[in-house]
């Protein structure tokens, strides 16, 4: 592992506004911002991406943005996003990118909380969106609009982007002078929290935060120089501003802008990053993609690739285990990657990806042990938004499957008399927005976050994560059961594509599930079935025993009390638009016991499960 002093004195001084010069002048010449993979694409060097900065700078300041201030962004992934988070931070102002999943309702929960003086939209359905909170905002000065004919003509707060971006004549020395007045510790941007359990909490990051972050990942798995990267993520969230902006300037890496999630394969295979996070839903996705290309190769070919993928896999699992990789497994598997598996990667765009992570929600060993037969290990990380992101780091050298690997250097984990994770170090955020602009510390005296999350740490170091503290299961015989263990290895079959774990306070266990919707018609066809809709696959007799399998595979590794006793199907897919989930895709628990109260009242009636009783019926929303 790295060692902590040259890490801290590698980040001391830094901030990104002066890695932003440097890139400029060092490798002005190089591709930043790309944005598109068509023959429409657009590229900003470091060169250009500065100056669009230092213009967008100018104009903010004369719109009367100032050190201090908050700014709200609500604009999908387009290089206006990154010119104005950016122009925002050498103002010393705190930008905010919000999803554009949010409802009127929860806009006006975080404009109002941050009490942003200007709005940066960009077109009508966010003027839309966005406009019946205005008059409620008494600290707003301006609304900036990308797209200027879907502003209101009769509205002084509205503002052209481009009136902004060209409001003042270049002016270097001022700019320089911003450039330079920026410190380390300085606050460099807001992330609000998905709001499971309340009401969203604005999380307020340094430019020390999200450098180490930043260099410390560089220095744990080391990617050649100028990396290559997609940004898929919505930009609020905290793993996507991390890898899509701050990494890259802190790297000089090349960005590809991906604007949506349908072009995400396409975008792989054009950029061939280098590194690649995903959350579990990704990964699982690619799974089931590989998965169904290799079932329909030639006999010949499948047992060639079969022959690659069981010596991969046996790799992994002895560096998993802590063990040495023979030499010659070692050169085995050299050859039959180059001759078999590396092919197969080729055409998913992961050829040359070094760096594959996963995080924000526990994945199914399953995945991740196919991923690596076909020479793709993925190694989870763990962090929240008050982490910057990974607090934890499983590298290629150090890790343990199921296990999110050992706090990055300089920081510390250790667990409470309760389980609760405790966090330190210098990736902790600086504090939570409060209302009237202070930021009120998230730690204790002695500078530990406590996370929410319940795990162990090992002998080695490695940082195993049980369950969120407050979505433990308690039942009512009094045992504290973890819904995600369960929930792993429900979706490790290939038909679920979610699965939420039902019983707080219940006398047993019982289940949602939601079919995939892209491996559920694959597995229809497969298997000669007459339809491939999913709400007619939800309830065929076929895909309830495979279901049925599935719950008797997952209960068979489980204890007594973790098992499934019952299940129902219901109406999917399940999205951040639908409420089941957050725009970073984990489960909205609350929100699923409401919108599906009635269907699991009938998981419990009678009281007491039948082992014959047909529990599987579909059921949509209440």
């Amino acid at each position: 592992m790295t060692s902590t002093e040259p890490l801290r004195q590698s980040v001391d001084g830094l901030t990104i506004t002066k890695l932003l010069r440097r890139n400029a002048q060092e490798f002005g010449d190089r591709p930043a911002l790309t944005t598109g993979i068509g023959p429409d694409a657009g590229t900003l060097t470091w060169t250009q991406l500065r100056a669009e900065t230092a213009a967008l700078t100018r104009g903010l300041g004369q719109l009367g943005l100032s050190r201090g201030d908050r700014l709200l962004i609500a604009m999908s992934k387009r290089a206006e996003h990154w010119v104005t988070d950016l122009a925002a931070a050498h103002i010393g102002a705190l930008p905010c990118s919000t999803y554009d999943t949010l409802s009127t309702e929860q806009i006006g929960v975080i404009a109002r909380h941050s009490a942003a003086t200007v709005l940066v939209l960009e077109g009508e359905e966010q003027v839309r969106r966005w406009a019946p909170v205005l008059d409620d905002l008494p600290h707003l000065r301006a609304v900036v609009v990308l797209d200027w004919s879907a502003a209101p003509t009769d509205d002084p707060r509205f503002v052209s982007y481009a009136a902004v971006r060209n409001a003042l004549p270049p002016d270097d020395a001022a700019f320089e002078t911003l450039t330079d007045a920026v410190t380390t510790d300085q606050p460099l941007a807001l992330v609000y929290t998905s709001g499971t359990t309340g009401d969203p909490k604005g999380v307020v990051l340094s430019h020390r935060n999200v450098i180490h972050e930043s260099v410390m990942q560089e220095q744990l798995v080391p990617l050649p120089e100028h990396p290559r990267s997609v940004a898929y993520l919505p930009m609020a969230h905290i793993a996507e501003r991390v890898l899509g902006i701050y990494m890259p300037i802190c790297s000089a890496g090349h960005v590809t802008i991906c604007p949506s999630p349908d072009q995400l394969l396409p975008a792989l295979q054009k950029v061939r990053p280098h590194g690649f996070f995903g959350v579990p839903r990704v990964w699982e996705k690619l799974t089931t993609g590989l998965r169904t290309q290799l079932a329909a190769l030639p006999e010949q070919q499948a047992t060639a690739l079969a022959q690659a993928q069981k010596t991969a896999l046996e790799v992994f699992r002895l560096r998993s285990a802590g063990k040495d990789v023979p030499t010659e497994l070692a050169e085995q598997l050299q050859t039959l990657d180059e001759l078999a598996l590396r092919p197969l990667r080729a055409a998913i765009g992961f050829d040359d990806c070094l760096r594959a992570f996963s995080g924000a929600a526990p994945i199914p060993t399953a995945v991740l042990e196919f991923l690596a037969s076909v020479g793709l290990p993925v190694y989870e990380v763990w962090g929240l938004s008050e982490t910057t992101g990974a607090a934890t780091v499983s590298t290629p050298d150090v890790f343990a499957l199921g296990s999110v690997g050992r706090p990055g250097p300089g920081i510390e984990v250790r667990e409470a008399k309760d389980g609760e994770l405790f966090v330190r170090g210098p990736v902790v955020f600086s504090g939570y927005l409060q209302a009237d602009g202070d930021i009120a510390s998230g730690t204790d005296a002695d500078g530990w976050l406590p996370t929410g999350d319940v795990g162990t740490v090992d002998s080695r170091g490695i940082v195993t994560v049980t369950d969120r503290k407050k979505e433990l299961i308690i039942t009512a015989g009094g045992k504290n059961i973890a819904p995600t263990k369960i929930e792993s290895l429900l979706r490790a079959h290939p038909l679920i594509g979610q699965a939420v774990a039902i019983g707080d306070r219940r006398r047993y266990l019982t289940a949602l599930l939601v079919l995939d919707e892209e491996a559920a018609p694959h597995w229809a066809r497969a298997n000669g079935l007459p339809t491939t809709r999913l709400d007619e696959l939800a309830v065929h007799a076929d895909v309830l025993t495979a279901l049925d399998a599935a719950v008797e595979e997952a209960n068979a590794v489980l204890s007594r009390v973790e098992q499934v006793k019952r299940y129902r199907v219901v109406a999917g897919p399940w999205t951040a638009e639908t409420g089941e989930l957050t725009p970073k895709l984990s489960l909205r628990r609350r929100a699923i016991d409401d919108l599906y109260a009635a269907t699991i009242e009938s998981l419990y009636e009678p009281d007491e499960p039948n082992e014959s009783d047909e529990s599987h019926a579909s059921a949509g929303k209440e």
